[in-house]
Parts: C-alpha cells; sequence; structure tokens
C-alpha cells in the first residue's frame, strides 16, 4: 500500500482561526514535502480563501450543502468554496449531520464542481451505504470516540476492519479513512494496520501546542 493520505479538521478550534489556520497549513505543508505523505486541510469557511491564497496545500471545505444558485441564504454553494480555493469537502461529519437525501444532494453538488468528497459514517452499515453513493472517500468516525483522545483503532478496530471489508465488496474505488480519537504514530500505523488508506483527525494536531511536532510525531511509524 502507498503512503496514507491525511486530512486535518480545523472544526471551530480558536487555534485553527484567522491566521492561526495558515499557521498550521505551513506546518501540514513542511511536514507533507518532508515526508512525501499527502496532507490537506479543512479550515472554517471564512478561511479557505486565506489558507488556499498563501499555502500550497489541498484545502477541503467542512461542508457542503446540496444547492445551487439562488434563493439560498446562509447555505454553502459549492461553486462558491470552489472558487475560494478548496478542492473537495466534508459531508456529514457527526457535528454537521445530514438526512440521506441531503447526503445525495450534498454529493452531486460536490461532483457538479469537480470537489474531491468525503463522507462520514459511524458504523459499518452507514458506511456501506455511503460507499454505495460513490464518494472519493468514506470516512468512519464513531461519535463518542471523536476529541476522546481514544483512537478509534484501539476501542472498536473491528468497525474499522468491517467498513474496509464492507467498502471493498461495494466500490473497491472507494478510499476508506479512520477517524476519532487519532492523534499519535501508533493511532495511525493501527488504522493503516486495519486496513484503511488514512486518516481523518482533528484535535490532536489543531490544539497541539506545536502542531509541527504533533504531526512529525504522527507519520513518525510510517
Amino acid at each position: 500500500m502507498g503512503l496514507p493520505f491525511i486530512l486535518l479538521n480545523y472544526k471551530t478550534y480558536l487555534q485553527g482561526t484567522g491566521q492561526g489556520a495558515v499557521e498550521i497549513a505551513k506546518a501540514c505543508k513542511e511536514v507533507s514535502e518532508g515526508s512525501g505523505i499527502e496532507i490537506a486541510v479543512a479550515p472554517q469557511l471564512p478561511d479557505i480563501y486565506r489558507v488556499a491564497s498563501e499555502v500550497e496545500i489541498p484545502v477541503f471545505s467542512q461542508h457542503l450543502d446540496g444547492i445551487g444558485a439562488g434563493s439560498f441564504t446562509g447555505h454553502v454553494f459549492g461553486k462558491a468554496i470552489k472558487e475560494a480555493g478548496a478542492i473537495g469537502t466534508l459531508i456529514n461529519h457527526s457535528e454537521r449531520r445530514l438526512t440521506l437525501a441531503e447526503i445525495e444532494a450534498s454529493l452531486k453538488a460536490a461532483k457538479e464542481f469537480g470537489l474531491k468528497t468525503v463522507i462520514c459514517t459511524n458504523n459499518v452499515p452507514t458506511t456501506a451505504a455511503a460507499a454505495a453513493l460513490g464518494p472519493d472517500y468514506v470516512a468512519i468516525e464513531p461519535p463518542e470516540l471523536i476529541g476522546s483522545g481514544i483512537p478509534v483503532s484501539k476501542a472498536d478496530p473491528e468497525v474499522v476492519s468491517g467498513s474496509v471489508e464492507a467498502v471493498a465488496k461495494i466500490d473497491p474505488a472507494v478510499k476508506v479513512l479512520c477517524g476519532a480519537g487519532i492523534s499519535k504514530g501508533e493511532d495511525l500505523r493501527a488504522a493503516l494496520d486495519l486496513g484503511s488508506q488514512g486518516v481523518l483527525l482533528a484535535s490532536g494536531i489543531v490544539k497541539a501546542a506545536d502542531p509541527k511536532a504533533a504531526l512529525e510525531e504522527l507519520i513518525s511509524l510510517i
């Protein structure tokens, strides 16, 4: 298997807001260039343009609505995030849940503008259902472990390996990311050993005193 894909979700952490979003992206870029591992970032919506303009790094949106141009005040329009510099988007994060119909609409909107898609799921059945929609990635994240510091790869390895197996049967082109509680090198190593092709993580890096050092520790066992 090749090198993993790492997607860093800034959420609305203060450390990843405004200029902080740029500084964390710079740290990600340095570690990516030094290791050859692809690292992407998902800053808050108002920071997408800032980060994409100042740092040469893949930028994802944290959310996308399944709407087009028109009377949709307060929604997130695919063309807007694409023009801001995003190359992809998260869909259905556990902190921004969507119905199945909304997930399908968001996925369609993302594909219309050539955006990569990561559908977040919380168990094997929802992962299988998400894979059937044909996203680029599914990210398995049991919500009770998000931000806990307890990696899903240790707390519930079967949900990772089961998701990998389910996705392979439905659409082998869809890649599986492992999320929830990932912060250390052993967590990433375990996630990869369970068959995932990368990780979706947040607080362990964004809130670290030294994000670059935290990233270097994360990839230390690759």
